[in-house]
Parts: structure tokens; sequence; C-alpha cells
């Protein structure tokens, strides 16, 4: 299989309400991408634009950001995996550049949620799964990973402190991230207030909505080295789906498309967890990134509590994890967040993370989910 590289990366500030249109929004991770790798819109044979649908009123957002963007007339496309849009479109990307087909291909994620009520905003997430058999129901989001976290702690004995701890992590790093929502440190006592939304889950237990975007750069080998001098190389993908119907799942302890998806990363790249310096995962909700850590296999099923008890997915431990805040703390732009993921692991593997910076890092892995792990994906990636 050809080499694949990314060479430029770039986001927006994550915030609550971004005052200018989805255009405005998405040119601010695209100038950064741009300038991050030196390129000029003429460099880019193809964009992949990647978003949720509902949140705005334009019906063909890849043609409006190729448009906008001077990316004309080379192709775009369009793709949409919720929550995972993103890293479906580095997917997409890759084969594209793999093929042959093309050179150097931009992704492009963005969501302005702030278009819509969060009234809204719950209803088309609650969409987001079977629209005749749950959504009627009033099933959202909260309410689905709370199925996730009653199924850990029954099967498990997992404890409503110990996913508090890992909203006390995500805080500690989003305290020391320019890019994040919510830039304050929490005290494992005020996550522990009982403000429930969905019984086990309570206010600090959820993501954000946010307004956002991100931009990356993937480039065949040749041209990756020509055009750039730290590229970051695509080692293993993996993507897996689930059933959307969650009464044909079989486990709530986890989510089987994430194992799945994990399994096929890890066999591309021809490594195995332990070979993982730096990771980060989708954590909508703390159980989501409890759940993580066991179907990543960086601990087995029931032991993930242990990685956060210990301090072991921090900055300093054995498996670091969301050491940028993850998206408790960075804030859930939906089509823009694989790639802030992305972003992250990139600059780890440049040495450019700051503050943020897990020394040594050469590998590392983004884990993304689409809806309530309908779609899993998990890229791997490694430093030259």
């Amino acid at each position: 299989m050809a080499r694949v590289a990314v060479i430029g990366v770039g986001q927006s500030a994550f915030v609550r309400s971004y005052p200018g249109s989805i255009r405005e929004l998405a040119f601010e991770a695209y100038r950064e991408a741009m300038r991050d790798g030196g390129l000029k819109p003429g460099d880019i044979d193809a964009s992949v634009i990647c978003s949720a649908p509902e949140y705005d009123k334009q019906r063909t957002p890849a043609g409006l950001m190729a448009e906008y963007l001077g990316l004309n007339p080379q192709p775009t496309f369009y793709v949409e995996s919720v929550c995972s849009s993103s890293s479906s479109g580095v997917r997409t990307a890759y084969a594209l550049i793999a093929s042959g087909l093309h050179d150097v291909v931009l992704v492009l994620g963005f969501q302005k949620m702030s278009e819509i009520s969060s009234a809204e905003s719950q209803e088309r997430m609650g969409r987001g799964g079977d629209i005749q058999w749950e959504a009627p129901f009033g099933t959202m989001m909260p309410a689905y990973y709370a199925m996730h976290a009653k199924g850990h702690m029954e099967k498990y004995g997992t404890t409503e402190e110990d996913l508090a701890l890992i909203r006390v992590k995500s805080s500690a790093y989003g305290a020391i991230n320019e890019k994040a929502v919510f830039r304050k440190s929490l005290a494992l006592e005020k996550v522990m207030e009982p403000k429930y939304v969905a019984t086990p889950l309570k206010m600090f237990d959820c993501c954000a909505n946010a307004d956002g975007s991100s931009c990356l750069i993937l480039a065949s080998e040749a041209k990756a080295k020509e055009l750039f001098s730290k590229p970051v190389w695509v080692l293993g993908l993996g993507m897996a789906t689930a059933p959307i119907n969650m009464a044909m799942r079989d486990t709530f302890s986890g989510l089987k498309c994430a194992e799945l998806a994990a399994k096929k990363a890890y066999e591309m790249a021809g490594i195995t967890p332990k070979d993982v310096d730096v990771a980060e995962v989708h954590d909508c909700f703390t159980i989501a990134e409890l759940m993580a850590y066991e179907n990543l296999g960086f601990a087995e099923p029931g032991q993930g509590r242990e990685l956060i008890r210990n301090k072991e997915t921090y900055k300093e431990g054995r498996i670091p994890v969301n050491v940028d805040g993850g998206l408790l703390s960075k804030g859930h732009p939906i089509g823009a967040t694989g790639g802030s993921q992305v972003r992250t692991i990139v600059l780890q593997l440049r040495g450019e993370a700051g503050e943020m910076q897990v020394p040594g890092a050469r590998v590392g892995l983004v884990h993304n989910i689409g809806g309530v792990g309908i779609y899993g994906n998990v890229t791997i990636f490694g430093a030259e």
C-alpha cells in the first residue's frame, strides 16, 4: 500500500457561539492548515468536506466551501458519519491518494451548532438513532450513553466517581488548551455535584455543543517529502459499524464498532496497543472515554477504571489520553471533532504540542465515534 502523510493541520477555536457564517468559520481552520503546510490553493488536488447535516440551511456545503476557499475547479466530496465525519473524511482522503487518483487532498470538518436552539440540537441528535423505534420516544444522546454507563456499572462495578475522575483530568488539560471552550480546572467535588442529566450521568459528565472547524492536508509519499519537512504518516485505519437500533446490540458495556475498528487499525499498522504513546478518544461523555480504554486494548474489560484511578491516562502516565482536554473540555462541533483529534496527535508526533506535549511520542491513535456506536473510526499515526 502506498504511504500517505499528513502535511498540514489547522483548527479554529471551539466556541459556544461563533459570530460569523459557516464559510468564515471553515476558513479559520483552512488558513491555519495551509500556513502550517506552507501550501497554496493550487497545491490541493481535491477536497473532502465533512459535517453533520441539518444544523445550517446550506444544502451542499462541499460546493460552498470549495468556492469560498478557492479550491475550484478541483473535485470536492461531502462525507458524513455524524460525530465521526472528519475521521471518515481522512479515510476517504487516504483512499483517494493511495489509489493514485490524487496526490494532495484537503479534509475540512466544520459545524456551527449555535445556528439552532439547544432543544432543536438535541432533537436532531436524537434522530441519529432509529427514527421509527427510538427517536419518537425521546431518546437523546445523554440517555443513550446513560444506558451504557448503567450497563458498565452493573457488569463491572464502575462508580460515578470513576467517571468524575475522567472529567477532572479533562478539565486540567482543557485549562491549558487555547482552542478549548472550557478552560477551567474542576475539583472532584464539583464534578460530583448531583446535577443529573440522565442518571447516572451528571452535568459535568457530558460534553457541550460548540461551533468550530478543523482542517487536515494529506499527501502521497512523494509529495509529502517534496512539500513538507516533518510529515506524520498514516500507519493504520480501521472502521466498523453497528446496528443503529439499540435492541440489536449484544452489549451495553462497550462499543463493538470501536473494538473492531481498533483491531483492523492495529493489524494494518503492525502494532499492538502497548505501542501507542498518546491517544485521542471520543469522550462525548465520561463513560465513552472509559469504554474506549477497554475497546482499544489499553485495559482489559472492566479494568478501565484502574487507569483513571491511578492516573495512567495523564500526560505522565503509561498511556496518555486526551491531553488536550478532549470533547469534554474542548467542546464537540460534530463535523470538526475528528479533525481536531488528528491535529492534536500530529502536533504531538511533531513535538509541537507545547504544555500538552507527551515526551518522546512517536505513535499516536485517534478514536472517533459516530452516533451511539453506529460508526467507529480508529486511525493510527507515526512520526518519521
